[in-house]
């Protein structure tokens, strides 16, 4: 037995940990490491002349899916899902035994999306994905915040109210568009309300994070559930760094994916959120081993 530690940084400090593994000779322990995403294939060279280390570079999507599966298996602690995500007052992490789990609907969110159709241990293929991710949030937000890091613009969003931002179906309509079942919360426009100067002097910073994250997190939620119906599959496990710390997006994902589906489907997170990835190439590492 043992423990798996996790650690983060961002990518633009890597030269900084490749040199301090050089400092501390961490080669000497140490010559071989298996890594995964686009960063092993990017950073091979830094790694082989910096550190002296040498990369086995292991596809992404595979570990991803084999670390979420060990790791959901490890204990009923690691997958939840989210009760009244609507009520701020009410809602409340309920653990969920991730038993017998394909089909699922795999969606990891990093600077962009990926969505899986994993039908199996080594039976899964990507349906699709999009380019607006959480790299989409935190850019957006430095443009229009002056913020610079993910934390600081969570922290924004997490003060902000999109609502004024956002044009709603009720600020077209008067209120809810009954024939087609739209609440009159429903956005119709993201940022639609920044056509007038007026409204645009009267937001804040915190408004405009808001209303980023909000957008991001609605499309990643609409082009899920399209893929659930298009698959026939109900469980959808959400997954992926953009979710760290990001307790607004799960409450928008998990209220989203009960209600558009008239409570047949609920929306399933991991405590480890961003580190299946890793996880997925210990596991290969122990494997070969």
């Amino acid at each position: 037995m043992g423990n798996l530690h996790f650690i983060r940084f961002p990518t633009q400090d890597l030269t900084t940990f490749l040199k301090m593994t050089r400092d501390k000779q961490f080669s000497g322990l140490h010559t071989t490491l298996c890594a995964t995403g686009g960063g092993a294939h990017k950073f091979e060279a830094d790694f082989r002349t910096i550190a002296g280390l040498q990369l086995v570079q292991l596809d992404e999507l595979d570990c991803v899916i084999r670390g979420v599966l060990f790791m959901s298996s490890s204990g009923p602690s690691e997958c939840f899902y989210l009760e009244n995500p609507k009520h701020s007052e009410q809602c409340f992490l309920k653990p969920f035994q991730l038993e017998n789990p394909f089909p699922f609907l795999l969606v990891n969110i990093g600077s962009g999306v990926s969505i899986l159709a994993v039908h199996g241990r080594d039976n899964f293929r990507r349906v699709t994905g999009t380019s607006l991710g959480g790299g989409t949030f935190h850019g957006l937000c430095c443009l229009l915040t002056g913020c610079s890091t993910f934390e600081e613009a969570l922290e924004m969003a997490s003060h902000g109210d999109s609502t004024r931002v956002d044009k709603l179906v009720k600020d077209i309509y008067g209120g809810d568009y009954d024939r087609f079942g739209l609440p009159g919360w429903t956005v119709a426009s993201s940022f639609g309300n920044m056509i007038s100067k007026e409204q645009r002097d009267s937001v804040s910073k915190e408004d405009l994070a808001r209303a980023a994250l909000v957008a991001v997190t609605n499309n990643i939620g609409s082009i899920t559930r399209m893929c659930a119906r298009n698959e026939n599959i109900e469980r959808v496990v959400f997954v992926g760094n953009f979710l760290r710390g990001n307790m607004l997006s799960m409450k928008l994902l998990a209220y989203s994916m009960e209600y558009w589906s008239a409570g047949q489907m609920k929306a399933l997170f991991l405590q480890h959120e961003g580190y299946f990835g890793a996880v997925g190439s210990l596991l290969e590492l122990l494997k070969s081993s």
